[in-house]
């Protein structure tokens, strides 16, 4: 049976969408329009009718939009049997294709949201709907060193899909995200503007040097399939199941890549402490941090936190 969803429309739509569909908060259009230029507003425009039509197509009925997301428009959705799913949608299908060969390899795991059903020509992907699915950022009790390590376990797989990319290009595309930002100049907040700039030149003067390490990690030690974008907000609470990750950006790499968000998320000054507690190889994981440090302190000086923390990560970056 084919998966192409069908070029024209049935005479009927039972599975007719809400209004809801039809609308793209400002915010949301920005986010993407930065993310893939100007000529993703066709694309926003022609979303109404291709959700309509998949939701014809896997029975669904669309409940709701998700109001975050870089790089897609997420809907709410109840299925034929009364389950509840996400529709996921992005206008580059590479992107699809990519995390649909990523979860397939990680069917087993139950700290992996499941794929039901996927149209990479279309760019969608069907996905479970994780119970009770609040983001680990938005815990009020942080996940356990034993559930981070048990979750960082579960995403080691024997055989690594093909056609997935290298970690190098994560890498670069990252790299070449924090140059952008560094770009725009920090934004008033927390220090003064003496300090915020100071912090902007330690920044623009350790990113080729730090480019430079995280590409050469990239290219030795183990290989594996790698999330590439395992931050707090994109790990979900699934109850008994435990901790479950969603949204990957996957490459074929080094998975000590993985631990850099939960270990720099603790504090730069406890990293050695935290990669311990979590059961990794030090002395790689240690290697990500100091050469992916840069990338987590400007996103905060964009955000106009030029504090402690953020001078903290600076100087770790300083160590590669």
């Amino acid at each position: 049976m084919s998966n192409a969803v069908p070029d024209t429309e049935p005479d009927s739509l039972p599975n007719a969408v809400p209004d809801v569909v039809s609308g793209t908060a400002p915010d949301a259009e920005a986010r993407l329009v930065t993310r893939f230029g100007p000529g993703v507003r066709g694309w926003l425009a022609a979303l109404p009718p291709l959700v309509e039509r998949l939701a014809v197509r896997w029975d669904l009925e669309v409940t709701g939009v998700v109001p975050h997301g870089n790089t897609s428009r997420a809907f709410r959705v109840r299925r034929a049997d009364g389950s509840a799913g996400f529709l996921k949608l992005t206008p580059e299908p590479a992107i699809c294709a990519a995390e649909a060969l990523a979860l397939r390899a990680w069917a087993g795991s139950p700290h992996v949201v499941r794929l039901i059903d996927a149209d990479e020509g279309a760019g969608a992907l069907l996905l479970e709907a994780v119970e009770p699915g609040t983001p680990v950022s938005g815990l009020a009790v942080p996940p356990s060193p034993d559930q981070v390590s048990a979750l960082l376990r579960s995403l080691r797989v024997k055989e690594v899909p093909a056609g997935l990319p290298p970690l190098r290009e994560r890498v670069e595309f990252l790299f070449d995200l924090t140059r952008r930002r560094l770009r725009s100049g920090p934004t008033a907040g927390d220090g003064g503007a003496a300090e915020a700039a100071g912090l902007l030149r330690t920044a623009e003067h350790l990113l080729d040097r730090s480019l430079s390490a995280a590409l050469a990690l990239s290219g030795d030690g183990s290989t594996g399939l790698v999330h590439g974008d395992l931050h707090p907000g994109n790990v979900l609470d699934g109850g008994a199941r435990g901790l479950v990750v969603i949204d990957p950006r996957p490459s074929v790499g080094d998975p000590a890549f993985d631990a850099v968000d939960w270990v720099l998320g603790g504090g730069a000054a406890h990293a050695e402490e935290t990669v311990a507690r979590l059961g990794q190889d030090t002395g790689r994981v240690m290697a990500w941090c100091r050469a992916l440090a840069v990338a987590v302190a400007v996103p905060r000086l964009a955000r106009g936190r030029h504090d402690a923390e953020t001078a903290l990560l600076l100087e770790l970056a300083g160590g590669v």
